[in-house]
């Protein structure tokens, strides 16, 4: 079932008197344009595109038009930023719903094409499965096909990872995309139009953009090669198992030391084709394609994979000028349904086509020295591509990704350290959960020259953190040497993430599983356009080292700044206009974040900065010019009872340490100010601990402990004692282990009186818990009143 749709919003205003608007960045910095209209247009409201930036991003072969911009006598819907709105998928959270026959959206070529990709969105059936129409593609008044469309890659619900049950909450991944080639070249200024020919298969059809691009001919066999169908006989048709034949041939391939050519045609492969030692080419992305899924092992799908690193891992291969494009409607994360996988050193990736699969690409080390370039990262599940476990002086460059499930571009240094990794001139646009660009951990990391735009919720555009399992100092794995982050372009990101109930910042850090503390952190050259809450955000432990020089904030839905962790961090030439709230800093650790300033700084300070106990609904704009709005869930108020928190609390946004904690659920959570995140220690581990350090000796004598305040969370009494200290090394006994229970029905708190004794270092220690086999605590609130 579809949610409710906003009805339409046909703004007044000519959307040409808008376009005198540029975001042009100051210095070095690229200039960012609001995509054109027809002149007889004039519903949309003016967005900065992520596509054409000049020096930024991929280069890519296609021109992309919007379809709020194009011909039409279908509905806007948008914008919208609020998850679970069809919109707030959208690139530039706007779109075209067609929901009547002979409704359409028609496009004027820009230059000359011979193909298309079309962004769209069809509603839900209510078993789940999806729905199967097509639209009509006219060209220049006149039909020339019907094109498929469906939804049976779209549409999931519920928690993560997430369902296919319409009866379960939150349904999105509402987009898919399709490409048809027109058989022809049309010249520029033809105009082609999709149609609604009947409703009875869909009863809407909401259309996001189309990209129009001139696609080469096929490329021919190179010289010498082993050709998978007239040598191995595999079958271009897709009627029949393709697996064991292309295994042969690339098995072939390496033992002869030849190329192995994919020609022109449609390939089913049900399992991965193992790679090491050669080369797999096609005649291109929209010749040769390798589909397909195990009919009854689910878990067995098309893929191009390495060797594992258990099994010695691949080498030397090139896999380039083909499409995987998968059938994976699902997300399992144990499944390896992968486009691209396993490991594989001293190897590239060029030119490849990735879709409907679980991830792009990912890469599981320890491996070094491989390259994904020149490539597309499309409607994936999960991640477009993972840097994990051990991988090294790697590369993703000149991509473009679009409409993952996941993370965009991410790295992940679970156990083994992620080092001189680089994530170079990509666009990453609308990762439907977390970040468009992140590394969790990794030594030396570069991430520069990207654009990202249109983050759906729970992340950001760029994030740097010491989150996520096997990320620490320990082990050599948390983010440490030179991270640079330069000449970057955000457009629309960050948004609220549903699990805090605050929003997340454009470009943000986390030391969730310990302080970023070993690093020096270049953020420079660069734009934060239309953030849709904060532009830099700290939350959770510290974050050190931070040093932002020539950055442009143009346009932020709440603050320039919003701090929940201490940290220290430089500030040279950065320049922000058009922040929403009228403090531009958020920040209730005070002094614990520490600034230092240099010169041509604007917009973006102010002391005393804002600390309120409730998060303000964001604004939306484009370089001024208003974009909408909408509401956000604000976080647990203080209770009235209760001192403010925001002067009075001791204990908020300072440092802390543990004992252990499990999976996410770090000590940053039971100081960040929001009730709804907790810190768990491991489970059937008694005794277990936090400790945070107040700063310096205060005389505290009482404590408020939470717990998340829903009622998922019953009744429990956890056994909890207090201890404390001046110098972190030896302690007293401030309160004996005693029984507190949280209930529902007092709001999951419980108060400990203290006798005031001046002490810095504050430690609770958990032995027993009814509720759950370990210690929780979501937040930890210090008064000395």
């Amino acid at each position: 079932m579809t949610p409710p749709l906003p009805g339409p919003r046909l703004l007044g205003r000519s959307l040409s008197a808008s376009l005198a608007l540029a975001l042009a960045a100051a210095g070095t910095a690229a200039a960012v344009v609001l995509a054109g209209a027809p002149p007889a247009q004039a519903a949309a409201v003016p967005a900065p595109s992520p596509v054409g930036i000049s020096g930024r991003g991929a280069t890519v072969p296609f021109k992309e038009q919007e379809a709020e911009y194009a011909a039409t006598n279908g509905s806007l819907i948008g914008p919208d930023r609020l998850y679970g709105s069809l919109p707030s998928e959208a690139s530039g959270r706007q779109a075209v719903t067609l929901d009547a026959t002979g409704e359409y959206v028609e496009f004027t070529l820009t230059a000359p094409a011979n193909a298309m990709t079309f962004r769209y969105s069809l509603p839900d059936d209510a078993a789940g499965t999806g729905r199967d129409a097509s639209l009509d593609l006219r060209v220049g008044g006149s039909s020339l096909k019907s094109v498929p469309v469906t939804s049976k890659y779209s549409w999931y619900y519920g928690g993560y990872p997430f369902n296919n049950n319409p009866g379960d909450t939150d349904p999105h991944h509402f987009y898919d995309e399709t490409r048809t080639m027109f058989g022809s070249t049309l010249a520029a200024g033809t105009k082609v139009r999709l149609q609604v020919t009947s409703t009875a298969a869909s009863p809407s059809f909401t259309i996001d953009l189309a990209d129009f691009e001139q696609v080469g001919a096929p490329a021919g066999k190179p010289s010498g090669a082993l050709d998978v169908v007239s040598d191995f006989g595999a079958d271009p048709t897709g009627g029949t198992d393709s697996t064991a034949k292309i295994q042969a041939a690339v098995d072939a391939g390496r033992s002869q030391g030849k190329e192995v050519y994919i020609p022109r045609g449609t390939f089913q492969v049900r399992d991965h084709i193992v790679v090491d030692k050669v080369t797999l080419r096609g005649a291109g992305p929209w010749y040769s394609v390798l589909t397909g899924r195990h009919p009854t092992d689910r878990s067995k799908a098309v893929g191009v994979y390495g060797k594992y690193a258990a099994q010695g891992g691949s080498s030397n291969v090139t896999l380039r000028d083909f499409a995987i494009i998968g059938d994976i409607r699902e997300r399992v994360d144990n499944d390896q349904v992968n486009a691209i996988g396993g490991a594989m050193s001293d190897s590239v990736v060029d030119n490849v086509w990735m879709q409907h699969t679980k991830c792009g690409a990912w890469m599981d080390g320890p491996m070094n020295n491989f390259t994904i370039r020149n490539s597309r990262i499309l409607d994936q599940t999960a991640d477009g591509v993972n840097f994990h476990y051990g991988v090294t002086n790697s590369t993703v460059t000149n991509t473009f990704v679009r409409n993952t499930g996941d993370d965009g571009l991410a790295m992940w240094a679970e156990n083994v350290p992620n080092v001189k990794n680089k994530f170079t001139f990509n666009t990453v646009i609308l990762p439907i959960l977390a970040n468009n660009i992140v590394t969790y951990g990794g030594k030396d990391i570069t991430i520069s020259d990207n654009v990202m735009s249109d983050t759906v919720t729970n992340g950001g555009g760029l994030h740097i953190a010491n989150r996520y399992p096997g990320v620490n100092s320990g082990q050599g794995t948390a983010v440490s040497g030179t991270h640079t982050a330069a000449r970057n372009t955000l457009i629309r990101t960050g948004n609220n993430d549903f699990n805090w109930r605050f929003g997340v910042g454009a470009i943000w850090f986390s030391g969730l599983n310990e302080p970023i503390s070993n690093a020096t952190i270049n953020i420079t050259d660069s734009e934060i356009l239309d953030s849709s809450y904060a532009a830099i955000h700290l939350i959770e432990g510290a974050s050190n080292g931070l040093h932002f020089a020539n950055i442009k904030i143009d346009g932020a839905g709440t603050y320039a700044l919003q701090i929940q962790a201490p940290g220290t961090a430089s500030f040279d030439k950065v320049v922000a206009t058009n922040i929403a709230q009228s403090n531009p800093v958020h920040n209730c650790v005070g002094s614990g974040f520490r600034i230092t300033q240099g010169t041509g700084n604007s917009g973006w300070y102010a002391n005393p900065p804002a600390c309120t106990g409730v998060w303000p609904d964001p604004v939306w704009t484009n370089g001024g010019v208003p974009g909408g709005g909408g509401p956000t869930v604000p976080t647990d108020p203080p209770d009235p009872t209760d001192p403010p928190e925001e002067t009075g609390n001791l204990a908020q946004g300072r440092p802390v340490t543990e004992t252990s904690h499990a999976d996410v659920y770090g000590a940053g959570n039971a100081v960040d100010g929001n009730a709804d995140s907790y810190w768990e220690s491991r489970n059937n581990a008694f005794p277990q601990s936090v400790t945070v350090d107040l700063g310096a000796a205060e005389a505290v004598e009482r404590l408020v402990l939470k717990l998340p305040p829903a009622a998922a969370w019953a009744t429990r009494t956890q056994t909890i004692g207090v201890t404390g200290s001046t110098d972190n090394s030896a302690y007293s006994t401030l309160k004996a282990p005693a029984g507190y229970t949280f209930s529902p029905s007092g709001g999951n708190t419980a108060t400990v009186t203290l006798t005031g004794a001046p002490v810095r270092y504050l430690r609770l220690t958990f032995t027993a818990n009814t509720g759950w086999p370990a210690g929780q605590l979501s937040e930890l609130e210090a008064y000395t009143h």
